[in-house]
């Protein structure tokens, strides 16, 4: 008899040899469903369990032949069986095994994103927790805004992640349905009691309304869904990305011993993993527009889907699974630059500072207006000049000094000012 399910890395969910596991479990679990109700007798059922089996190579040779795949698959179990192969799919079509087998690979499937996202998630928190107070600048538009923390930054992601957990919990639900409800979904055929037997046995709910197939909303949700997390990973990449540029220098990838950069230029150390997951991430979010026109069948159902579906699930799985592991190895070995954070927080001398010095003269007294004039002009003179000195600059400008004294000038300075509520955003995502 054919071995049970266990848990293989992601590829093997998909080849083949796994896909006809999964339809013979759900042949097999039909059969005993039909037993338990006393439709075919109980020594049958234990024949085919003790005998059922297929030679993937066979299959697809009778499938040159039929041009039909499960009929194919049926009849090299058959070989196997014997006499009492008779009983094997019974009041069936041939969308109640491919579609509720496909439940069973996807719900595994999801079980080994779920496993290696919470990967990602602990390497996440463990590089927040180290860098909760490595002060950087945080930037808008690509431009340097305010002081904030490294591991503020990752608790966004953090975040992030912890949402898509959340989502795959969900599509899980969604998607781990089967159906063994006969030709157009009546039960003709098949009573709804086998298909609840069945199901169960599976580990799946009964769908609540299918026609000759699964519904594919539930399958375009799920390749939304990975969709969605490759968008995140390729956040995180591209982030990367930007802060290795040799003019920021605040992270790096790893770069090991023997690596090159550069066929032509030696001194290359570039971000190739996070580059290659922003293609990568390309990929799985075309799958989803894919996914999306799979909805649209003709009446109780044609096979437009299933050739979309051959491509995009496995390789929508398979991908995302390789980011994952990509993205958590990227994370934890990740290269942290704290004095280059700290030498651009205090470019221009502390332009980036602008908002608090504004924010002291408005509680002056001074109107807005005349405080941002008054603040713009100085950070305007220091911007983008080598020689350019903030800070000096309003420590000698009369306007300011006759509003504000020497310390309360240097509280402006202190990066402290915008961190002291960052521990309330940490407390939540337990960092």
């Amino acid at each position: 008899m054919i071995e049970r399910y266990t848990l293989p890395e992601m590829g093997n969910l998909w080849t083949e040899a796994y896909k006809f596991k999964t339809w013979l479990q759900v042949e097999i679990a039909v059969c005993e469903a039909q037993a338990e109700l006393g439709y075919i007798p109980t020594a049958a059922v234990e024949q085919i369990k003790a005998k059922a089996n297929f030679d993937p190579k066979r299959v697809l040779e009778i499938e040159a032949e039929v041009r039909h795949d499960i009929i194919a698959f049926l009849t090299n179990v058959n070989e196997y069986v014997g006499e009492a192969g008779r009983y094997i799919h019974l009041g069936l079509t041939s969308s109640d095994v491919v579609d509720t087998a496909l439940a069973v690979q996807l719900v595994a499937s999801l079980d080994i994103l779920l496993r290696s996202l919470e990967e990602l998630i602990d390497a996440i928190r463990q590089k927040a927790k180290e860098h909760r107070n490595t002060v950087m600048i945080g930037r808008s538009h690509g431009v340097h805004a305010e002081p904030m923390t490294f591991g503020f930054k990752l608790a966004g992601w953090l975040a992030e992640v912890l949402r898509h957990q959340e989502r795959l919990k969900n599509v899980c639900k969604t998607i781990a349905v089967g159906k063994i409800s006969g030709a157009v979904g009546t039960y003709a055929n098949v009573e709804p009691r086998v298909e609840a037997i069945a199901c169960q046995k599976l580990g799946l709910q009964p769908d609540t309304a299918s026609t000759q197939v699964v519904s594919r909303d539930r399958h375009a949700d799920f390749v939304q869904q990975l969709a969605l997390l490759a968008a995140s990973i390729e956040r995180f990449s591209v982030e990367i990305r930007n802060l290795q540029r040799t003019d920021v220098l605040e992270v790096e990838e790893f770069f090991s011993k023997g690596q090159k950069g550069s066929s032509a230029m030696p001194h290359k150390r570039n971000p190739i993993r996070s580059e290659r997951l922003t293609g990568m991430a390309r990929i799985v979010r075309s799958h989803a527009g894919a996914a999306l026109e799979n909805v649209a069948l003709w009446h109780e159902r044609d096979i437009s889907h299933s050739s979309v579906e051959r491509v995009i699930l496995p390789d929508a799985c398979i991908l995302t699974h390789f980011m994952l592991h990509e993205i958590t190895d990227l994370v934890k070995n990740l290269l942290v630059y704290p004095e280059n954070m700290e030498r651009n927080l205090n470019c221009y001398g502390g332009v980036v500072f602008s908002q608090k010095v504004l924010l002291a003269l408005v509680d002056k007294g001074l109107s807005r207006e005349e405080a941002y004039a008054i603040v713009q002009q100085n950070a305007h003179t220091a911007w983008n000049k080598p020689e350019g000195n903030f800070r000096e600059l309003i420590a000698n400008d009369s306007r300011v000094t006759q509003q504000l004294s020497v310390a309360e000038i240097e509280t402006c300075f202190d990066p402290q000012n915008h961190l002291r509520h960052l521990e309330e955003v940490y407390q939540r995502l337990g960092i």
